[in-house]
């Protein structure tokens, strides 16, 4: 579309979202102030830069082989930044621990310092992002099926040392951007069959905890991130859902909520309003399960959707930190960024547009019929043309216009790798 033609489509759409109430112009700038916070591994198949090599270990994987896998960390800069340009707003960026400017060192993971990351912050500043950190459990020698949980106490120093030093070099960003630096903790602890006492490595588990958080910061949060199951470890997990829930409702600690860490069936939305209750904030790693923790890349679903209206609706953009994370090498990488990404602002675009003092009054009233209808009639609304918008209006292309852009992309540059 061109630009006088977005312009026409918007002031008919404006139109008819004000005559439910909606202001669009207030949507658009409550959408431009949320920052995703895009996940680095999905440019190079969570391979990382630390020189041990070796393939992915401790309950993930990566499906496909698609060409052009970024192999260093320009490469992986290089496409971020190409990502980015084709997502309207202003997002951070978050990485792995094992995604450290190493040089030529191999450097262990419970070595890791704050030096080892400072390109990275340096770059970040430069690029206009702000960034966000993961401890690394796994792929490691030392890894296993157990680390924070290992009865080893070898071992377990070793993983307790590493998310400490993790939580520093989290430090050293936050103070280096003036903005807190949200570290996400997840250890992919369990088993293949069923133990003999689940307790023990839970008790194991919170103690390690205990001893990692002793440390306070000022410019880093924590979250602690469940998991329902890993790839040969189906039977038992010790960090569950509600081992993290319980925690971090007692510790003050955030919860993050992995969309495909949970059953199919579960909803994930339902969670918001509970954990905004009894947590400091929260939050989410936004994938698309398929059967199991597949982190398919995110599409406009229901599930999305349901998910982006349960924030909106308890106005809670300022206690929720939303992430991706997904990692799909079946398709064009940045492809993937893009339309995960996308996906993601159209969710939140349209609980922004959502007539909630309408509705609201409605289920006042007990006129559930009328809440019913309308939210039905939603659906139809002419959104893509408030979308289109916010493109234009972030010089970022709108429709399906950024394909041309990724194609281009990949001919002169992913392809030669």
């Amino acid at each position: 579309m061109t630009e006088k033609q977005i312009n026409q489509s918007y002031e008919a759409a404006a139109e008819c979202y004000a005559a439910l109430g909606v202001d669009t112009e207030k949507a658009l700038d409550k959408l431009g102030k949320i920052s995703l916070s895009l996940h680095c591994w999905q440019a190079d198949d969570v391979a990382g830069f630390e020189n041990q090599g070796g393939n992915l270990t401790g309950g993930i994987q990566v499906t496909g082989n698609y060409p052009g896998r970024a192999r260093n960390i320009d490469e992986l800069r290089a496409d971020i930044v190409k990502a980015k340009s084709l997502i309207p707003g202003s997002h951070r960026l978050s990485l792995h621990e094992i995604y450290g400017d190493f040089g030529d060192k191999v450097v262990d993971r419970d070595e890791v310092e704050p030096k080892h990351f400072q390109s990275w912050i340096d770059w970040a500043k430069a690029e206009g992002m702000k960034l966000d950190f993961n401890s690394t459990s796994f792929s490691h020698p030392k890894s296993g099926n157990l680390t924070l949980a290992n009865p080893d106490k070898g071992i377990r120093e070793f993983w307790i040392e590493h998310t400490r030093r993790c939580r520093r070099v989290s430090e050293a960003m936050g103070k280096a951007q003036g903005d807190p630096c949200i570290m996400n903790l997840w250890v992919h602890d369990g088993s293949k069959e069923v133990p003999a006492n689940r307790l023990k490595y839970r008790q194991i588990l919170e103690e390690s905890l205990d001893t990692i958080f002793s440390t306070k910061y000022r410019n880093m949060k924590d979250c602690i991130e469940a998991k329902l199951f890993g790839i040969g470890l189906e039977s038992y997990t010790v960090g569950s859902y509600d081992f993290y829930l319980g925690y971090g409702a007692k510790k003050g600690k955030i919860v993050t909520l992995d969309t495909g860490h949970f059953h199919l069936t579960e909803s994930i939305a339902d969670k918001i309003s509970c954990l905004l209750l009894f947590t400091p904030e929260i939050m989410l790693h936004v994938s698309r399960p398929i059967r199991w923790d597949s982190d398919h890349v995110v599409v406009l679903n229901d599930d999305l959707q349901d998910l982006a209206r349960e924030i909106i609706r308890c106005d809670a953009l300022n206690k929720v930190h939303i992430g991706l994370d997904y990692f799909d090498a079946t398709i064009n990488r940045i492809g993937a960024y893009v339309i995960g990404s996308r996906a993601t602002q159209k969710a939140l675009l349209l609980a922004l547009l959502e007539p909630q003092k309408k509705l609201q009054h409605y289920e006042a009233k007990e006129q559930l019929f009328q809440r019913l209808a309308l939210q039905e009639e939603l659906k139809a609304m002419p959104w893509g043309a408030v979308w289109d918008m916010f493109c234009q209006r972030a010089d970022v292309p709108a429709g399906d216009t950024y394909i041309a852009d990724i194609e281009k992309y990949e001919k002169t540059v992913t392809s030669k790798r």
